[in-house]
């Protein structure tokens, strides 16, 4: 039987990374491409011997640059690459669009040339923006966008759609809440990990501390993604949330840090309902449609943070 070829974009990233471990454990052969913006090296030296797996410096920016892709003869697309700071995009609004819609319209445009009929897009909760509607579902009405980040996603939303429809591309749009788990390389967890290494006495929060989210295992997160490919839909474009059930605060989630490192600092906030311009408050996706064809997640917001701490304690 002949081996399903898979394009893995932002694939020595923290999602991407643990995506290439899983689909070469399911017999995948795996193309992966990254340009070490935030990728690390470090995760993938693994595979890199893997015979299977065929890694590629690129700067999918660059439409050019997929010129050293055309040769392979790819069944399905894995689109993680993305500017992954959310609370630094009105610093620099360009980078949210260069980084995710422009990055996003090439790989459409390479996808549509080589006639490939499957593509999968690691989107946001984030285009929610501040809803009324909690848990909110995949047809919730669209508000106001709050973050360049979210903006960025919900153009590459479209732009995918649009796609699929003019040229009979399968689509799979993954609305994700936060991620957690091991390589998790950037967030609130990694944030005050390092600062109670430094300042044991003293934490300082983004916010009031009440801001509430929803966060998901990298794990979970991937087995959701197989679930909905397996699951013989038909339907031409196929949108999932992804979450979990219980929230958890911020000031919440710093007691859990700060019980796993056996330290009790004061907590100093910020102020204000958000950690940072366009942060929403609340983010807590309805998953009924996921959860209909068979997903269960396996781990509880607490045991991801935790796994989160002891892969930082395990990989400095």
């Amino acid at each position: 039987m002949k081996k399903k070829v898979a394009l893995v974009t932002g694939s020595a990233g923290f999602i991407g990374s643990n995506l290439v471990d899983y689909l070469l454990s399911k017999n995948f052969h795996v193309i992966g491409v990254d340009n070490f913006r935030t990728g690390k090296k470090r995760f993938i030296k693994d595979q890199i011997n893997n015979k299977n797996f065929l890694f590629k410096k690129l700067d999918l920016t660059e439409k050019k640059k997929f010129m050293s892709l055309s040769k392979y003869n790819i069944d399905i697309v894995f689109h993680m690459a993305a500017n992954a700071d959310v609370s630094k995009g009105h610093l620099n609004p360009l980078t949210d669009l260069k980084f995710n819609t422009i990055m996003t319209s090439n790989v459409l445009e390479y996808i549509r040339q080589k006639k490939i009929k499957e593509i999968v897009f690691c989107s946001t909760g984030s285009v929610y923006g501040e809803t009324k509607t909690i848990p909110t579902p995949e047809n919730d009405k669209f508000p106001i966008q709050t973050s360049m980040y979210g903006a960025s996603k919900l153009a590459c939303e479209g732009l995918i759609q649009a796609y699929s429809e003019a040229y009979n591309i399968k689509s799979y749009i993954f609305r994700f809440v936060s991620i957690l788990g091991q390589r998790y390389t950037h967030g609130h967890v990694v944030d005050f990990y390092n600062k109670l290494l430094k300042n044991k006495k003293k934490l300082n929060i983004l916010g009031d501390g009440r801001q509430k989210k929803s966060y998901l295992h990298v794990d979970d997160c991937i087995h959701a993604i197989l679930k909905a490919i397996y699951s013989n839909n038909r339907k031409k474009i196929n949108i999932y949330n992804l979450g979990l059930d219980e929230t958890i605060t911020v000031k919440e989630s710093a007691k859990t840090i700060c019980e796993y490192l056996k330290l009790n600092p004061k907590f100093v906030y910020s102020g204000g309902k958000r950690g940072w311009i366009g942060d929403v408050p609340l983010i807590k996706l309805s998953t009924k449609k996921i959860r209909k064809i068979g997903w269960v997640p396996k781990n509880s917001i607490k045991k991801s943070i935790i796994d989160t701490l002891d892969y930082l304690k395990n990989n400095k």
